[in-house]
């Protein structure tokens, strides 16, 4: 096929890989722009657009879409599909309706659950047993447009966001050179998604990664892990915010935020139903470290109560 290729982050570079290795046209590659980041605010391109230059692929990097010269651009490529991969950039109609076979996109869960701009935190959050893939047909609404074919997988117990995240991104890399296949014999149809099931993966906030002890321990260790490596769980003491790395499930007693030591000598905080386990953390501007070697060098003497944040914004799972 004539494609385009739309992508930004790390999640889209092996679908991008796996379509050029599949002999794919790639006709063009759209990211985000390069803009300044780290210490000395060198401009960074993205992810995808340094693998686009690595292969050789044209780049573009508009601004917006919006605009008419955006849009025959587009048309002008004349493709018989767009593939698009966490983009960043928002698809109107003259996009949609431009290539063949439309654009299709790699979704991360099997929708229509969790819909939107955080799957896989929102479902390592709510405690799922599994997520997974899914190719879909865009349409004008969010994560909407009729399914094609989708990939499970289970999340563990030991699962971050980080590790999911990867995961996945193998799996849709593999999903839509199927996709694609099947498009073209025509062995594959579109799928209206049923309105049963429907939730919203709501965008993340820095913010909502304070941990609130009143809430029970159970989400918090999830918390802790569908948020690493980003935007992190935390909480305050001593005008410090210290990062929580690591966490397990354990026994402890007293008002939410109590702060016992275990026998090992690691900090167990009690919360609203269960306790919490510190097992790595982190100060601001330091090294992470070990919790029982981290209290040599910071006090959280037994008898503590940490404080909870005045406001914790709670996720959503539907549209407002």
């Amino acid at each position: 096929m004539k494609i385009a290729f739309l992508g930004t982050s790390e999640f889209a570079v092996p679908a991008l890989r796996a379509l050029v290795d599949a002999g794919h046209d790639v006709a063009a590659v759209y990211t985000r722009a390069p803009k300044a980041a780290g210490r000395g605010q060198q401009e960074r391109k993205t992810p995808v657009h340094q693998l686009a230059e690595q292969l050789g692929l044209p780049v573009r990097t508009p601004n917006s879409l919006r605009s008419e010269q955006e849009a025959a651009a587009f048309k002008a490529l004349d493709l018989d599909a767009a593939v698009v991969v966490s983009y960043g950039h928002i698809l109107p109609k003259s996009f949609l309706d431009a290539p063949v076979l439309g654009c299709i996109n790699i979704h991360g869960s099997l929708l229509p659950r969790w819909r939107g701009a955080a799957p896989i935190h929102r479902a390592i959050l709510a405690g799922d047993s599994e997520t997974g893939v899914t190719t879909m047909r865009m349409d004008e609404g969010l994560d909407t447009g009729p399914m094609l074919l989708a990939e499970r997988t289970p999340i563990s117990a030991a699962d971050t966001a980080e590790t999911v995240h990867d995961r996945l991104a193998r799996l849709g890399a593999t999903l839509i050179v199927s996709t694609l296949d099947g498009l073209v014999t025509k062995t594959i149809e579109l799928v209206p998604q049923p309105d049963a099931g429907v939730t919203y993966a709501h965008k993340l906030g820095k913010e909502e990664g304070l941990l609130d002890w009143r809430r029970p321990a159970a989400e918090l260790e999830r918390k802790v892990r569908a948020f690493h490596p980003w935007p992190g769980t935390s909480f305050e003491f001593n005008n410090e915010r210290i990062k929580v790395l690591e966490a397990t499930l354990a026994l402890a007693s007293g008002a939410p935020g109590a702060v016992t030591i275990g026998r090992d000598g690691f900090p167990l905080v009690a919360c609203g139903v269960g306790g919490l386990k510190l097992v790595k953390l982190q100060r601001p501007g330091k090294a992470a470290q070990a919790a029982d070697t981290f209290l040599r060098g910071f006090a959280l003497p037994a008898g503590t109560v940490l404080p909870v944040p005045s406001i914790v914004p709670l996720p959503q799972t539907r549209p407002s």
